[in-house]
């Protein structure tokens, strides 16, 4: 068991063993996608919408070197017919980019300790297999071993957020990616599948094509994995067999994102610390993300801080986000950053209607503060 290869199941153990909502029932839509066109996924969802908690049970639930079938028995994966055909059955590549980026002093270094740190452990898991490029590695402990690959990328986009200046170390992580994901001689015979996880879609234009393959879920339009987004009001009625639930403080501090085809979606961060301490009030915490929008929402463009200001007040407002380019440098409207604030889950977005409003009293305060603090 390793850091990055194979990482075993004890992650998800723990969480399993807190308050714990089923969501497993994602397993079975990737495993259909398994060895398929469609392998290759990427989700983006805001903070705190428990995009790690699901990279870990991808982990405990793919990784060849652990047993996890007791671990997953009763839950709702153990009822689909996928459920063995692939438990257990794949050399797993777990990479949370934002700790790679959080221990690295040096920007420039980031990218090459990701490389060294997987080549690494990858020696160390087959030793009988070395040399080549990082790719070619992968081939050959494919081509040994009999086994493909399941990768699982925590915060994928973690450089673009936090380096969104700096192309030249956005452009070696995208070869790096495109190494892995869009080569010919790599990607079919070693990938089995992959889960990216991200705040942000994946760029519209540039050089980010170089992931142009994955199939893509957002808030905008989470398609087959709407129920994954949070807890649903189904979760609240599990939570409340075993918890202490004032069902309506709860919906009206974490309720109010809302998808057509699953109703209503809660903050599944806030809803847990809410039940552990019996505290309703805001457990919303801001980002580096957030805080580097305030520039954006400053400068008032198309009267946006009025329209910020009704929203507060109850009202939904029309938005075109067909314009947002998905990154955090091409904001050049008011349609963005309305765009941007639905990724990163400080505003809810009726599809629609092609409106936008503020989904609950949580997020209600938060811009509330903000708003005060800056008149």
């Amino acid at each position: 068991m390793g850091i990055y290869i194979n990482p075993g199941n004890e992650n998800f153990e723990s969480i399993v063993n807190g308050i714990y909502v089923d969501k497993t029932g994602l397993i079975d839509i990737v495993n259909q996608s398994i060895n398929t066109p469609d392998k290759l996924i990427c989700i983006s969802r805001p903070r705190r919408f428990g995009k790690s908690y699901t990279a870990k049970m991808l982990c405990a639930y793919y990784d060849k070197t652990c047993n996890s079938y007791e671990l997953f028995q009763g839950k709702e994966i153990s009822k689909k017919e996928s459920f063995e055909k692939y438990l257990n059955k794949f050399n797993v590549i777990y990479l949370d980019i934002t700790g790679f980026v959080s221990k690295n002093a040096s920007v420039e270094s980031v990218v090459k300790n990701i490389r060294e740190s997987i080549t690494k452990e990858l020696n160390d898991n087959f030793p009988e297999v070395s040399g080549g490029s990082l790719g070619e590695l992968l081939v050959k402990i494919r081509e040994k071993y009999d086994s493909k690959f399941f990768f699982i990328i925590d915060e994928w986009d973690a450089f673009f957020r936090e380096y969104k200046e700096n192309s030249s170390v956005q452009e070696e992580y995208i070869n790096f990616l495109r190494e892995i994901f869009k080569n010919g001689n790599v990607t079919d015979r070693v990938v089995a599948g992959a889960f990216m996880t991200g705040i942000l879609p994946i760029k519209k234009y540039g050089h980010q094509s170089a992931i142009s393959d994955f199939r893509e879920y957002t808030m905008i339009q989470p398609s087959i994995f709407a129920e994954y987004v949070g807890f649903t009001t189904k979760d609240i009625n599990k939570l409340a067999q075993n918890y202490s639930v004032d069902f309506d403080k709860l919906k009206k501090w974490y309720d109010g994102y809302n998808f057509q085809s699953v109703g209503d979606i809660y903050n599944p961060n806030s809803v847990c610390q809410a039940v552990r301490t019996g505290v309703y009030d805001s457990y919303w915490s801001k980002t580096e993300t957030y805080r580097a929008l305030l520039e954006y929402i400053r400068l008032d463009k198309n009267n946006l801080q009025a329209d910020l200001v009704q929203m507060i007040g109850g009202n939904e407002m029309v938005v075109d986000t067909s314009t947002f380019q998905n990154d955090m440098t091409s904001i050049d409207s008011r349609d963005d950053v309305l765009s941007l604030l639905i990724h990163l889950g400080y505003l809810a977005y009726d599809f629609e209607k092609q409106t936008v409003r503020i989904p609950n009293e949580e997020v209600r305060r938060e811009l509330f503060n903000e708003d005060t603090n800056n008149t």
